[in-house]
């Protein structure tokens, strides 16, 4: 096990590096100055300001400069845009709140996806099995954003049961948790009946039901355990994606997000904040791979690390 996970960490850190590495390059060779998009600057300020961020330095010093800032002081600098805030306060400030909305719309389709497709195996071949499915489908083919627009329209609008937007309680994390998760919840729902139908044809299922055991027991103790898994395999890594920000989401429902700095910062050209981000998501993501694969071996004894 401690040998498995120094691996992973080495693979992780050589991952990060090679990200961080193409990010620096590919940044400074997209054409443009973020210094110099201000036309009013006058020039002697604007120098001033290179000579501050290091941008009147070679590129490979430039770089050196970084990556030792990076990785040996965890600094992503600061940012061009936003005068006097540092890149790593503003993924303190707002990652948090992306994480939320993605724990909330990753919940919510967990519960509905699996009750969903456990209620669809369970009355195959009617029309709750039926309606189900069409209704899986009609998550997966509905793009977000017009989910999210459809929601609010209803709920915010017509009935006046929930906020149309903003970030303030519970009430307003709902319609983006929904929104956000209404496509992984299909996909689940439809994963989870595909996996109990296919769990009714092994032996232990076969076994169980020779014992005398009821349908209840068959179902919640052995079908449902088993049928899981591959749920719980495919949302790990998903867990990594939806944690990070939907800029979509957020800009429709005006959630202060992680996610709309990352996007308004390519627009405005702003370095630091976009590598900063970009690396601060590889290495989160990383970091989340390798304890989704250690949490498989907790929840199926069955797995073993190699060795």
């Amino acid at each position: 096990m401690a040998r498995y996970i120094l691996q992973r960490i080495i693979i992780g850190i050589v991952a990060l590096f090679t990200v961080s590495t193409a990010t620096f390059f590919l940044m400074h060779a997209v054409p443009g100055d973020p210094l110099r998009q201000e036309k009013a600057m006058v020039e002697s300020v604007r120098l001033n300001l290179e000579a501050h961020y290091g941008l009147d330095k070679p590129l490979l010093q430039q770089y050196v400069i970084y990556m030792k800032k990076m990785f040996l002081h965890g600094d992503f600098g600061i940012s061009f845009k936003q005068a006097n805030r540092s890149v790593n306060d503003i993924i303190k400030e707002h990652f948090w709140v992306s994480a939320l909305l993605g724990v909330l719309a990753l919940g919510f389709s967990l519960v509905f996806g699996v009750l969903l497709g456990i209620v669809a195996s369970l009355k195959r071949n009617t029309w709750v099995d039926y309606s189900a499915m069409i209704f899986a489908v009609l998550g997966l083919s509905v793009p977000s954003f017009v989910l999210a627009y459809l929601l609010q329209y209803v709920f915010a609008l017509k009935l006046n049961m929930l906020p149309v937007a903003g970030w303030e309680g519970f009430p307003t994390m709902i319609l983006p948790a929904v929104s956000l998760g209404m496509i992984v919840m299909a996909a689940q729902s439809r994963l989870m009946r595909s996996s109990m139908l296919e769990t009714l044809q092994q032996d232990y299922i076969k076994t169980a039901k020779a014992k005398g055991l009821s349908p209840f027991q068959i179902t919640f103790r052995h079908q449902i355990r088993n049928a899981i898994l591959p749920v719980v395999v495919y949302t790990g890594p998903l867990f990594a994606i939806i944690t990070t920000g939907s800029f979509v989401i957020e800009s429709i429902f005006g959630i202060p997000g992680l996610g709309q700095f990352f996007v308004n910062s390519v627009r405005e050209l702003d370095y630091t904040v976009i590598m900063g981000i970009t690396v601060f998501y590889a290495g989160y993501y990383i970091a989340c791979l390798l304890l989704i694969d250690l949490f498989y071996c907790v929840i199926d004894p069955r797995i073993r690390l190699a060795s």
